[in-house]
């Protein structure tokens, strides 16, 4: 019989369609969905199993939760509230409020608002206009605040200290340049402030979000060790959103306040003006290592570094000097330096006529007309048009020119130990010798250094201070920084006899003892045509030296005055033991229990005279030793009660309480169980000894204990208040 085959299409009777015994594909792809399907439902089920449990657990610990906030945690809330309403009951009495102590943190008050507060407007009170300025009647001279190195101390100024000091230094250093810029503003209100350069200390360092910030390889050796060791750091640190964060910090304690000083200018003042653009060293660098990264973007938030401002009727040209110094670097014919020092030279050459400009845009305005340049409306073909007749602001070279004031942030080159003067803090001039009356030259102690190192300078070369003098013409004054101190001179016939003022600076962190800011009265009269109406030959300016609180001599104050509070409450606590004075520090015995919690329950006591119940000794219970002191001392008439004799005989029929006398209603006298009397029956035989009589020593120990109690406790309370103030005066700024 010949065999019979299934009707499966193959012709092997698999049944799967294949004929080999295997899946066919739409098989598996059916088995693999639904396996697919089987870990979904799994994972599901897994998932929804898995938010149960955590809801479960969720409403277990809010139960729990709420169980012990019904319970033990509102019944220590309530014994923490209760003690601490006990506490603020029992110190805010008058015997207290009034105490020696308080008087002492009164003092510490007046005294940190006077270190912290009200010197700082004291000082500046005393620079006010009307005390120095010696103008003619009815003059409105322009009044201008310089302002130099303020340097925000950032991770660059001290990098070896630790984590709190730094920051605590950045803190108090920042609070005084706020509290004294603030003073500045509110009480002398100057028409125009102008920044001398370094608005911060490591604003060189910090990357910029483009262009290349590295330093170039032959100038890798330059930097000190120490900065070498620290370079990967920073790199990795302190970038863009750093500097944006300092620059932030910066308008915090420099714009902000800006509005104290008043909205409107004085009389016959154009308008209030703030100008902080003129780079220093610590802003860009110096010289062949300027970082020109960091100097777009210091001119993209701060302005143009180079640029001319007419304020007063004088001209005032801002020259970044330390871009400059490139021109004149030893490494110019090494590396190609032209992208540092062109602007400011292209600037060096066109700055006669800008300020020409500038002086008749002044006089426009005053006469109430367009500053700007105005043009015909017209449409002309290109071929027909003219080019002869083209409006300008300055149309012949001798336009009306302003005196001149130069600003640079490093002061220009003088001879090697030329004297600054008498207001230089850090050494005064040197003695003469009898009979001569100029000062003696040179006096390197009294001079600026004329020295150089790794991205600073402290003078200008000689060639640029002339070119910069030549360039700009008709200079009658120079302002500068850089040095933090003082510094006066006349120059040499060479840079034209030019007066300088170095201009102190403003942070109690440049090594300065004294800080201080330089203040420059402008008055001007001129024509219509821009021509002096005082006269030529008179002088237009007049300045003024303001110093500021030495921070050093305000730390000595507290230290001097925390020195005498010891000495004070060392001998009030000395008082108060042989004088039987009244102490300040709360007697233990009254403290009551400082538990949260309930340790024990105590037993009430029957009213009976028989009953000899003790309550429980600590948290034990030690009825045993109860019922031994009950029977010891029944026969004296006494049962014990948690350490204290009470009598058993019947109840006095008098109804006045004697509790004042150390007596109770229904009770015997108290009698107190001495530790020393009582050794709790460690001896065989015997429960009582007799109480020893204190001698010298054990007295001394006890008033010595009393006098260290009171001390501590004193100190403690002077310490704690003050400090917290500080705190406070510290985190307003």
């Amino acid at each position: 019989m010949a065999p019979s085959y299934s009707n499966s299409g193959n012709g092997y009777g698999n049944g799967n369609g294949n004929g080999y015994g295997y899946s066919s594909s739409s098989a598996a792809s059916s088995s693999s969905k639904s396996t697919r399907h089987q870990f979904r439902n799994h994972q599901q089920v897994d998932l929804h199993f898995d938010i149960d449990e955590i809801r479960a657990g969720a409403r277990v610990l809010l139960h729990r939760l709420w169980a012990f906030g019904n319970g033990p945690g509102r019944i220590a809330a309530t014994n923490i509230a209760m003690q601490g309403g006990q506490v603020v009951k029992r110190n805010l009495v008058a015997r207290r409020l009034l105490s020696f102590p308080h008087l002492l943190v009164g003092l510490w008050v007046l005294v940190l608002l006077w270190g912290e507060r009200w010197i700082f407007a004291s000082r500046v009170q005393s620079c006010d206009w009307d005390h120095w300025e010696k103008w003619p009647t009815g003059a409105t001279p322009h009044r201008l605040v310089f302002v130099a190195d303020p340097q925000i101390i950032d991770p660059h100024s001290y990098p070896g200290r630790p984590w709190p000091l730094n920051p605590l230094t950045m803190q108090i250093t920042d609070n005084y340049l706020r509290r004294s810029y603030t003073q500045l503003q509110k009480v002398l209100q100057p028409d125009t402030v102008v920044f001398l350069g370094d608005l911060f200390d490591g604003g060189r360092e910090w990357k910029t979000a483009r262009g290349d910030f590295r330093d170039p390889e032959w100038a890798k050796h330059h930097r000190p060790e120490s900065e070498q060791k620290l370079l990967k750091e920073w790199n990795r640190k302190y970038g863009e959103d750093y500097w944006l964060e300092e620059y932030g910090r910066f308008g915090d304690i420099f714009y902000e306040p800006w509005a104290v000083g008043g909205v409107f200018p004085g009389a016959w003042q154009r308008g209030r003006k703030l100008i902080s653009s003129l780079p220093g060293n610590h802003d860009l660098g110096f010289g062949a290592e300027v970082k020109i990264p960091a100097r777009k973007r210091f001119n993209a938030y701060f302005g143009e570094t180079n640029r001319v401002d007419v304020i007063g009727n004088h001209t005032f040209v801002s020259v970044d000097s330390v871009s400059l110094s490139a021109a004149s670097s030893t490494m110019k014919d090494q590396v190609d330096l032209r992208g540092i020092f062109n602007p400011v030279e292209k600037f060096l050459a066109e700055v006669k006529a800008k300020k020409r400009r500038a002086a008749i845009k002044e006089l426009k305005f005053w006469q109430g007309e367009v500053e700007e340049l105005i043009f015909d409306h017209k449409v002309e073909e290109l071929n027909d048009a003219e080019y002869n007749d083209v409006p300008s602001l300055l149309k012949e070279a001798d336009g009306p020119d302003f005196p001149t004031v130069l600003l640079t942030h490093v002061p220009l080159y003088r001879e090697p130990g030329t004297p600054c003067g008498p207001l230089r803090e850090h050494w005064p001039p040197a003695k003469p010798p009898k009979g001569q009356t100029d000062p003696v030259f040179p006096d390197h102690r009294n001079a600026i250094s004329v020295s150089s190192g790794y991205q600073y300078q402290n003078v200008l070369s000689e060639s640029d201070s002339i070119k910069l003098i030549k360039s700009i013409g008709n200079v009658i004054h120079a302002f500068s920084g850089d040095d933090h101190d003082y510094c006066e001179l006349v120059h040499s016939e060479k840079k034209e006899n030019v007066p300088e003022i170095t201009v102190k600076s403003l942070s109690m962190a440049m090594g300065v003892p004294t800080p201080g800011f330089q203040m420059v009265s402008l008055w001007n009269p001129v024509d219509a045509d821009g021509r002096p109406l005082a006269g030529d030959g008179k002088p237009t300016l007049q300045t003024h030296l303001c110093l500021l609180p030495r921070s050093f001599s305000t730390f000595t104050t507290y230290a001097a005055l925390a020195i005498l509070n010891v000495f004070a409450l060392a001998a009030r606590a000395f008082l108060f033991s042989i004088l039987n004075l009244q102490p300040f520090a709360l007697d233990p015995t009254q403290q009551g229990d400082r538990s949260i919690l309930p340790v024990f329950k105590e037993k009430v006591e029957s009213d009976s005279g028989n009953d000899i119940k003790s309550r429980s000794f600590g948290t034990s219970g030690n009825n045993l030793l109860s019922a031994r002191l009950a029977s010891n001392t029944r026969g004296r008439g006494a049962s014990i009660t948690n350490g204290a004799v009470r009598s058993i005989s019947p109840r006095p029929k008098s109804k006045i309480r004697s509790d004042r006398w150390g007596w109770g209603v229904n009770k015997g006298p108290r009698i107190e169980i001495r530790r020393d009397f009582f050794d709790g029956g460690r001896l065989q035989g015997t429960t009582w000894r007799a109480a020893a009589r204190p001698n010298w020593r054990t007295s001394l120990q006890s008033r010595t204990a009393l006098i260290w109690r009171e001390m501590w406790t004193t100190t403690w309370r002077v310490v704690w208040m003050v400090f917290g103030f500080f705190a406070y005066l510290t985190y307003k700024g």
